[in-house]
C-alpha cells in the first residue's frame, strides 16, 4: 500500500521507511507528488501532526502519514518543544538550532540539563478519516555541553540518551532507531496497522 508522508524531512524519511521495512507500505514523501508543507498552526503535537497528515491526503488522494516531533528542556520550560525544527528562527537550520539552545543552557550543570524527545505520528486512511491511528512515543536523557558525533540529524549530536555513553548522533542506526521516540512511536502505530483493513 502507498502512503504519502506528509514530510519534506530526508532525515524522519529514512528512519520511517527503514522501520516499516517490513510492513508492505511504501512511503512516497510528499514533496515527490508536489506537496508543500501543511502550516502548522496546532498548540500540541498531536494537532500538528493532524494537520500535516489532513493537507497530504487532501492534496494526494492517499492514505497519509504525519509526524510531529521535537525536543523538551526542563530547564527551559520544555523549550524548544513544538517550535524545535524553527528554533533558531529559520525552519531547519539544525546547526543554529543546536548553537541557540547550547547558549540558552550555558553555566546549567549536567544534572540540571534533563530533556525528552517526543513524536508523535498519525496515520490517516484518507482525508477525512474520523478515526486516525495515533502513536506517542519519548526518549529520555539530558542535553550534553557540545556535539557529539555526526550519525543522525537535528538535536542528536546534543541528546545523551539515559543509560548510554554515546550522544544519539554516535548510536549506531539500528539501535538508534530503536530506542528513539519516533521508533517508540512507530512500535506502537504498528501494532495497530491491523486496523487499517
Amino acid at each position: 500500500m502507498r502512503i504519502v508522508l506528509a514530510s519534506g524531512n530526508a532525515g524522519k524519511r529514512a528512519e520511517l521507511e527503514h522501520l516499516l521495512a517490513d510492513t508492505g507500505l511504501a512511503l512516497v514523501p510528499q514533496t515527490a507528488l508536489g506537496v508543500d508543507d501543511a502550516d502548522e498552526t496546532g498548540l500540541t503535537f498531536v494537532e500538528n501532526a493532524l494537520i500535516k497528515a489532513r493537507h497530504a491526503a487532501r492534496a494526494t488522494g492517499l492514505p497519509s502519514l504525519a509526524d510531529d516531533s521535537g525536543i523538551c528542556v526542563d530547564a527551559l520550560d520544555g523549550a524548544p518543544g513544538l517550535y524545535a525544527a524553527r528554533y533558531a528562527g529559520k525552519h531547519g537550520d539544525n546547526a543554529a538550532n543546536r548553537a541557540k539552545l547550547l547558549h540558552e543552557l550555558d553555566g546549567v550543570p549536567a544534572d540540571k540539563r534533563r530533556a525528552h524527545f517526543i513524536a508523535v505520528l498519525v496515520l490517516l486512511r484518507h482525508a477525512e478519516d474520523p478515526a486516525p491511528l495515533i502513536a506517542e512515543g519519548r526518549w529520555h536523557g539530558r542535553i550534553l555541553e557540545a556535539e557529539r558525533g555526526t550519525g543522525g540529524f537535528g538535536y542528536d549530536p546534543l541528546f545523551l540518551p539515559d543509560g548510554y555513553d554515546m550522544s544519539a548522533a554516535e548510536l549506531d542506526p539500528a539501535l538508534k532507531n530503536r530506542l528513539s521516540h519516533r521508533g517508540r512511536a512507530l512500535a506502537l502505530l504498528k501494532d495497530r496497522l491491523v486496523d487499517l483493513a
